[in-house]
């Protein structure tokens, strides 16, 4: 029915111009009458010069008039259909109105800044709130040992949206490290005689895909330097569907890394010092990723036989062969951590990191001078 109203004001407008085309070809054919009455001798068709000055010419009023008028008849038409409309519907059914009334007064009550009013009420219209931080919208609220399982697949949401409809990137966000997160870690990857600042550290959750192509959500700790990089670099890898098996804080095993590395775990922050030295690792610092790491073992020859971490990783150290989650060099990890000033492991000489990807030691030397 609504749109047969739509349609309605076209009726006098294409009424107006077949009217001016009728009328137009009727004047035409009386002038022919009379010019054939006047110049009976002439042969068809008249010449254009004899037809001018007869006055047989194109009247273009006797089209343009009725056309004019079923024009402003037509949007008179539509002026009314839209009243019509207006008068049906029910009061208070404006766009964004109904959620604007419901919920926009909770959020804005103790704002007195027009600016934020303004940022909060566009943010509830559009159903996107803004992530505060050391906080999350409550689309991402799950407990700690949800999270930790790395079972979750957040593809059943409300509605039966999947992840890649809805708006993924809200998923991925950057936060300081709250007391309820430190309290995970504190003597576990943030030990009794970590040297780092707890300030120095920002918690990352993100999507990733596994093997099957199912979504899941990951968390991570790495250093505040390089945390818009990291988290730039798992969109990139989750938007492509990179296979990455498991994201959990080494937390989660206890700080283990063996344990975290036998679960083929991605980490990064987890504090200690290098064997037999002051010096802080760059995992210390939480300048260093490790990824896919149970299939990327790091690999070192000591005293004439093959050290292999983790210890259940061998089959993974002939690079050679083709299996799942393996990291090579040009391979869209590999190009994304370069690409943003990592160096691979993988391309050390002494040693063979396959799982690793850290920053320069210039660059950490510049941030945290006689550490390491």
């Amino acid at each position: 029915m609504d749109r047969l109203l739509m349609l309605l004001p076209l009726i006098p407008i294409i009424s107006g111009i077949a009217a001016g085309i009728c009328l137009d070809r009727r004047y035409h054919k009386k002038m022919a009458a009379r010019l054939r009455k006047r110049y009976e001798r002439l042969p068809e068709p008249l010449p254009k010069v004899l037809k001018h000055r007869a006055g047989y010419r194109v009247h273009h009023r006797l089209v343009v008039i009725p056309t004019l008028c079923g024009l402003f008849l037509g949007i008179f038409t539509a002026l009314l259909v839209m009243r019509s409309r207006r008068a049906q519907q029910p009061p208070g059914q404006d766009a964004g109105a109904e959620i604007a009334t419901q919920v926009i007064p909770e959020q804005i009550r103790n704002m007195t800044d027009t600016a934020s009013i303004n940022q909060v009420t566009e943010s509830i219209i559009a159903n996107t709130i803004p992530v505060e931080p050391g906080t999350a919208p409550e689309t991402f609220s799950r407990t700690s040992e949800e999270i930790s399982s790395g079972e979750i697949d957040i593809t059943d949401r409300e509605n039966g949206e999947s992840s890649m409809e809805a708006d993924y990137s809200l998923e991925f966000y950057i936060t300081e490290i709250t007391d309820e997160l430190f309290a995970r870690m504190q003597g576990r990857s943030f030990k009794e005689d970590c040297t780092l600042p707890r300030e120095d550290l920002r918690y990352l959750h993100l999507l990733h895909k596994n093997l099957a192509g199912e979504t899941l959500e990951g968390e991570m700790v790495v250093n505040a330097y390089i945390a818009e990089d990291v988290l730039e670099i798992f969109k990139e890898l989750y938007k492509a569907g990179y296979p990455i098996e498991r994201v959990q804080l080494v937390d989660d095993y206890d700080a283990s890394d063996e344990m975290s590395m036998r679960a083929n775990n991605s980490s990064s922050f987890n504090f200690r010092f290098i064997s037999y030295t002051t010096k802080v690792s760059k995992h210390g610092l939480g300048l260093a990723v490790d990824i896919n790491t149970l299939y990327n073992p790091y690999v070192k020859q000591v005293n004439g036989s093959l050290s292999i971490e983790p210890a259940t990783a061998e089959p993974y150290t002939h690079r050679e062969e083709d299996f799942p989650y393996k990291i090579i060099k040009g391979d869209l990890c590999y190009e994304l951590f370069t690409a943003h000033g990592f160096e691979w492991g993988g391309e050390w000489n002494s040693a063979k990191d396959y799982q690793h990807f850290e920053l320069p030691d210039d660059v950490v030397e510049k941030l945290y001078p006689g550490m390491r």
